[in-house]
């Protein structure tokens, strides 16, 4: 009995562990590192901390129109009693009379609670709240933005770079059968060891390009890990399924009209900024208004010239009262405040002008290097195709003998260079159409489309 259990016991261990893996080799798809990013990178955890502390925050604004009650005693023991002075012909002497109106020992206890009634500048200050709030939430908006728009980059990275490794390896693969042709033809004297080696140095030179390629796509695979929130020592591999019909379908909806620099979630937020910086300066100048408080106190004291007999004699005493306090002068320390927060509402109004300039161009821009990247793509596709016809011409020729080695090599590295220029257009296209999606402010519409 007790081997069955362990035997079913390593089969559990041994299926959990297949199916681990299976599931670490399961090809995820853009959106699938996208989900997998805004729930695991350690930002996140950042971010809902700041709003968890903008509702705290919201908690102690609130405080102080709520009750406060503090408990104070004191046991003072008078080394020294001190007296006062009493003139004598008050109590018809000819000398003054000195009385102590306390003993060694006196204990004081007592209970206070205090309840703000009005205050014109804390009222003020809860308008606050919300605005905290927006703050909190609109700073995780801009995070979670940017954890889409570096995983996209580096999900396309890792995509253009297996491209670029695939072309790598036709190209080593070509080289590598006219390698063995050319031996084969050294060997029978119809070719000399000058054009073999034509044909070696640029088989190695590939080959050392081949090992640059998978080094970029295993540092393109850890940077999409890393953007992710994934542990590098895990595997990660990608699904590139409708992935070029998805995002050639957001490229063809750009246009001007769709565009409002309001879009942008850091315009909110400097919106959000300018509301708080009014309500404080308000906040400020309700500062100069009277506040009226009420108050509630109880307590006993009790005296004596030994210690028990302080405690022993403690007499309770209880009192209830209002508080107005009336602002006079400061030393124009509010008003010098008030100033400081009217100008820095004037600033942050002229940078909102100043960021939707900013906004508008950074947008401009981005359909403007799209457009480019669009018409670059075009002409290196179609350089690309015409180059493998040319050298599958050229190729047949050299087979054929009615050409020269020197043409097949100009071939193959006029296709070599197309194949590189091709690559290049193509990251720059997707990382054209992402630039024009942050610089919309679209970047989860982007991701919710996927």
């Amino acid at each position: 009995m007790k081997k069955r259990w362990m035997v079913a016991q390593i089969t559990c261990l041994l299926l959990f562990s297949f199916l681990k893996i299976q599931a670490q080799n399961q090809p995820m798809t853009l959106k699938e590192c996208i989900d997998f990013g805004l729930e695991n990178h350690r930002s996140n955890k950042v971010y809902q901390n700041k709003i968890l502390a903008a509702d705290a925050k919201i908690q102690e604004s609130k405080a102080g129109y709520l009750p406060h009650v503090n408990l104070t005693g004191t046991l003072d023991d008078n080394l020294k009693v001190q007296t006062s002075v009493i003139p004598g012909e008050l109590v018809g002497s000819d000398e003054d009379q000195r009385i102590a109106f306390t003993k060694q020992f006196s204990t004081n206890v007592s209970a206070q609670l205090d309840q703000k009634i009005y205050d014109q500048s804390l009222i003020t200050a809860l308008k606050l709240n919300k605005f905290s709030q927006q703050e909190a939430m609109l700073n995780k908006e801009i995070n979670d933005e940017t954890i889409i728009y570096n995983i996209v980059t580096s999900f396309y990275q890792v995509l253009v770079s297996q491209e670029q490794l695939d072309y790598l390896k036709e190209n080593i693969e070509t080289y590598k059968q006219q390698l063995e042709v050319a031996k084969l033809q050294l060997e029978k004297g119809v070719l000399t060891e000058v054009d073999k080696n034509k044909i070696e140095v640029n088989y190695y030179n590939t080959l050392s390009q081949l090992n640059i390629a998978e080094n970029t796509l295993s540092y393109s695979e850890n940077q999409l890990k890393n953007q992710m929130g994934l542990p590098l020592t895990d595997a990660i591999q990608i699904d590139t399924a409708s992935l070029s019909t998805t995002v050639a379908q957001l490229a063809t909806q750009q246009t001007t009209s769709d565009f409002t620099p309001s879009a942008r979630t850091e315009y909110k937020l400097s919106n959000v900024n300018i509301s708080m910086l009014s309500v404080d300066e308000k906040r400020l100048r309700a500062q100069a208004l009277p506040t009226l408080s009420a108050y509630a106190r109880y307590g006993g004291v009790g005296f004596g010239d030994n210690l028990s007999e302080s405690f022993s004699t403690i007499a309770d005493f209880a009192t209830i009262g209002l508080k107005l306090n009336i602002p006079l002068f400061d030393g124009f320390e509010r008003t010098a405040k008030v100033k400081q927060a009217k100008y820095e509402l004037a600033n942050a109004e002229e940078s909102l002008k100043l960021d939707e300039e900013k906004y508008t161009l950074e947008y401009e821009n981005a359909r403007n290097q799209l457009v480019k990247a669009k018409s670059n793509i075009s002409n290196d596709l179609r350089t690309l195709d015409l180059s493998k016809s040319v050298f599958k011409a050229t190729d047949l020729q050299y087979q054929k003998g009615v050409t020269e080695l020197t043409d097949w090599l100009d071939t193959q590295r006029s296709l070599k260079e197309s194949q590189s220029n091709y690559i290049n257009s193509l990251f720059s296209y997707y990382e054209a159409i992402f630039e024009l999606e942050k610089m919309k402010g679209t970047l989860k519409n982007f991701y919710n489309a996927l």
